[in-house]
């Protein structure tokens, strides 16, 4: 009896515990991508077509859509974006969208915890409305995609595509008010590192800074090696800053340090590239 009362038991546990697991019909979805020094993230679920006209049928044209499905399809950003010259604060926005045939209005709406949409949509909610125009596909995307593309420094999209429809929203990020604001805290620090002074010179360098602080920066990082042999990255570097700010005889005598260093290492590319610019730049 007593063997008969423990067997029940444990499969009575089992049955409490026990899950039935079956796929999703429209898989959740994160999607997370550093733009310049924003961090954005998408989350959302992901319908397939399965053989059904989307865009007018399943998806009506002039109503407002969840963009995707089961709960709202999320975007945050770690930085406020401009979109079409209006700024939209760092923060998490369900995305919403009014598809028609030729454009598409896009909301990022403030509150995330709508099931859908909102059973009462309130426009006090949309943090930014924009308009984005179709773009016709050339190939069937069989399943719901949201992605993060066209990266640069300073900007991204938002690319939304389904069957053979596609919309891409461009936003801007403040990588440089970020970077500059980085530089000079960590900088004026007191305990910045060689690495620090040189990945700052590079990035005002590649940006098209501030060049004069570009090379006391680049400077200092080779200052505070200690290496007899001074990174040759570092002297190469220097020579493109030098180059920049006009100085063509300074900047050939530094590409001759790197180009030995580059040798001595044997780095075929940097030896390339030196040899490269003292060429170009010992033209008169």
């Amino acid at each position: 009896m007593k063997k008969i009362w423990i067997a029940c038991a444990v499969m009575a546990a089992f049955s409490l515990n026990a899950q039935v697991k079956t796929p999703a019909p429209s898989p959740k979805a994160t999607v997370d991508q550093v733009v310049g020094l924003t961090d954005v993230e998408v989350v959302y679920s992901r319908p397939s077509a399965k053989g059904r006209t989307v865009f007018g049928d399943l998806v009506p044209f002039g109503k407002v859509w969840r963009a995707g499905a089961n709960a709202n399809t999320t975007i945050s950003f770690s930085e406020d974006v401009t979109i079409e010259g209006k700024t939209l604060a760092k923060g998490k926005y369900a995305l919403f969208v009014n598809p028609k045939a030729e454009s598409w209005d896009v909301y990022f709406y403030s509150k995330t915890d709508n099931w859908g949409t909102p059973e009462t949509w309130n426009d006090a909610d949309v943090a930014l409305k924009t308009n984005a125009k179709t773009i016709m596909l050339n190939h069937p995307v069989e399943t719901f995609t949201i992605g993060i593309g066209t990266l640069s420094n300073d900007s991204g999209s938002i690319d939304i595509s389904w069957e053979r429809t596609m919309v891409s929203i461009k936003f801007d990020v403040p990588t440089s008010k970020v970077a500059l604001a980085s530089i000079e805290t960590t900088l004026s620090g007191g305990s910045a590192t060689e690495r620090d002074y040189f990945s700052s010179a590079q990035y005002l360098y590649q940006s098209n800074g501030d060049l004069n602080k570009a090379l006391t920066y680049v400077n200092k990082a080779v200052e505070l090696n200690k290496d007899k042999d001074k990174p040759f990255w570092y002297l190469r570097q220097k020579s493109l800053i030098q180059a920049k700010l006009g100085d063509k005889k300074g900047a050939i005598e530094t590409a001759k340090l790197s180009l030995a260093g580059a040798e001595k290492a044997n780095n075929g590319d940097y030896v390339k590239m030196n040899r490269d610019s003292i060429a170009e730049w010992g033209k008169k």
